[in-house]
């Protein structure tokens, strides 16, 4: 009777029949049959090592990129099974601790940590075991590095491939790196808006040079204005200076009358008082355009002032249709009074950009209108400048708003005025939109608080 091999030989049960049979004396086939499966065997045993190898292989290769990633880490991580015995370390929490892994694996995870915080990590493993969560918490290790002893840890369970509890990971960070980069964010935060505040105030001044031409014709008016009345009041002066001093010399009556209605005094008399007013009124308007240009090139922060938005489209339109070379037709749908309380030279500029920005589409066309209207809409201002030119392409209607963006050729624009406006309008707590209008050309609507102080 011939024993079966059992475990890893089962595959050479076959084998013992045909040797049985060979010594029978049943043929030589038999033996090459027993030849055959021994190749067989060998071919699988050769497959089963190849593929062991391989697999050794990819293990080895994940080995290193594990390591190389725990390598690459400047934070520290440990890991411990669930009695809190460490099994490994990386490198960054080698270097704080001054102690080599193959000096830590199987020490309790502990004495990494200073007396006042071993507790508090020991208590991480129990509320893990429990189902909890760990929040994060800023403990010290027991540092030769004093400078990054102190770490703010994030700890997570680890589970096996069925689920079970098997350890925890702690990650942490030295707070004092922490801190470096929130002092660099912070640093980079205010450089952004020093670069912002720069930006700014270098749109007002590029609008301020646009606007030069129209300004300089605002001013003229009133100036003039205010020279002839004063050449005028100087003609006045002088007759009533010599008629009184005709009445320190006792002339007659007749004499007195004569001289009255030769001075035209009475005239003089008349008109002196509404040339006066005339003349302050003049000065005022100088005064009002000198503050407005004081306030629109100003990177001073504004405090909320109450005005009437009417009055300041009338300028602001003025400002630049009278810049224009070639004048573009200006149509106001505006009610007599706008109040609101805002920042008034931020409104201004706005409005001064969206009308600037009208004229540069209009530019060279004979048939070019702005229409600027106005309302209030329950709490709000909403202003509206339109204009009758080819619209806003699809392809632009996301970086309208962009800084730097502009459709005009190199040299004709900054890009910044529709930016700067958006952005202004934003910290008014307000909006600025756009819209491509039915029978052609583009609409921004400006939707702006009629109290700012109600946002801030």
């Amino acid at each position: 009777m011939v024993t079966r091999p059992t475990g890893s030989h089962a595959a050479l049960d076959l084998v013992v029949p045909k040797l049985s049979g060979a010594i029978d004396g049943t043929g030589d086939n038999v033996w090459i049959e027993v030849i055959q499966k021994m190749d067989e065997v060998y071919t699988d045993l050769v497959d089963s090592q190849t593929a062991l190898e391989e697999q050794n292989a990819r293990l080895e290769e994940a080995q290193d990129f594990i390591g190389s990633v725990l390598g690459a880490m400047t934070d520290v991580l440990v890991a411990c099974d669930t009695e809190g015995r460490i099994q490994q370390v990386n490198p960054a929490l080698e270097a704080i601790v001054g102690k080599k892994e193959r000096t830590l694996i199987g020490r309790p995870i502990a004495e990494l940590f200073q007396e006042k915080s071993k507790d508090a990590v020991t208590g991480f493993l129990q509320a893990l075991r429990t189902g909890g969560k760990v929040s994060q918490r800023d403990v010290s290790l027991a540092a030769t590095d004093s400078q990054n002893a102190l770490i703010s840890t994030i700890c997570t369970a680890r589970h096996d491939h069925r689920g079970r509890l098997v350890g925890m990971v702690l990650v942490g960070r030295p707070v004092g790196e922490l801190k470096r980069a929130y002092r660099d964010l912070d640093a980079a935060q205010e450089k952004l808006t020093r670069t912002q505040q720069q930006l700014f105030v270098s749109e007002k001044m590029a609008a301020l040079g646009r606007l030069v031409a129209g300004v300089a014709h605002e001013l003229n008016n009133p100036i003039s204005f205010v020279f002839g009345n004063m050449y005028a009041l100087k003609r006045y002066g002088a007759a009533i200076t010599r008629y009184l001093t005709a009445c320190d010399e006792e002339k007659t009556r007749d004499e007195m009358k004569a001289l009255r209605k030769d001075l035209k005094i009475d005239q003089v008399l008349r008109d002196i008082g509404p040339l006066v007013d005339g003349t302050l009124e003049g000065a005022e308007r100088v005064r009002d355009i000198v503050q407005e240009l004081r306030r629109f090139s100003s990177n001073q922060q504004e405090q909320p002032e109450e005005f009437n938005v009417v009055r300041l489209i009338r300028t602001a339109a003025d400002w630049v249709i009278k810049a224009q070379r070639v004048k573009t037709e200006l149509r106001l749908e505006l009610p007599d009074r706008l109040d609101m309380t805002g920042r008034k030279g931020q409104m201004h500029q706005i409005l001064v950009n969206l009308v600037q920005n009208a004229a540069d589409v209009l530019d060279g066309r004979p048939d070019g209108e702005i229409v600027i209207s106005g309302e209030r809409q329950g709490d709000d201002i909403v202003i509206r400048v339109a204009d009758n030119g080819t619209g806003i392409a699809d392809a632009h209607r996301d970086k309208i708003f962009e800084p730097f963006f502009t459709t005009k050729p190199i040299g004709s624009g900054t890009g910044l005025g529709l930016y700067v406006s958006y952005n202004m309008a934003a910290k008014q707590g307000g909006q600025l939109s756009v819209e491509n209008r039915p029978e052609g050309g583009a609409e921004f609507i400006l939707r702006v608080p009629a109290d700012v102080r109600n946002e801030v």
